[in-house]
């Protein structure tokens, strides 16, 4: 048996979603893929960091991590610097962490 979580993917969400609004799954599949297009491009847009609230359900962060010197794992002698980068960020929100907690 395997240790791997179950994976749900965007049709999935799209068919809980027709159920709930009681709509054909081809109606709603644009739908969901609109709404997680637009939270992807507003964090790609992030300039430099951006927070997207979303009530009841959580946070979404665009953080920028700043350089620093790590270490290369073959050669631990050897000193590499770690470019800065965006980092997305996810905390969920205080009613759904109740939510969870309860299922």
């Amino acid at each position: 048996m395997s240790n791997r979580s179950k994976t749900l993917t965007k049709k999935d969400v799209a068919r809980r979603v027709s159920e709930l609004v009681n709509e054909p799954i081809y109606k709603c599949e644009p739908w969901v893929a609109s709404v997680i297009g637009a939270l992807g491009e507003l964090m790609m847009e992030a300039d430099p960091e951006v927070r997207i609230e979303l009530r009841d359900f959580g946070v979404f962060e665009v953080h920028e991590r700043k350089s620093r010197v790590g270490r290369n794992p073959k050669r631990p002698q050897d000193t590499v610097v770690i470019p800065s980068r965006k980092v997305v960020k996810f905390k969920a929100g205080k009613k759904m962490k109740q939510r969870v907690r309860a299922s």
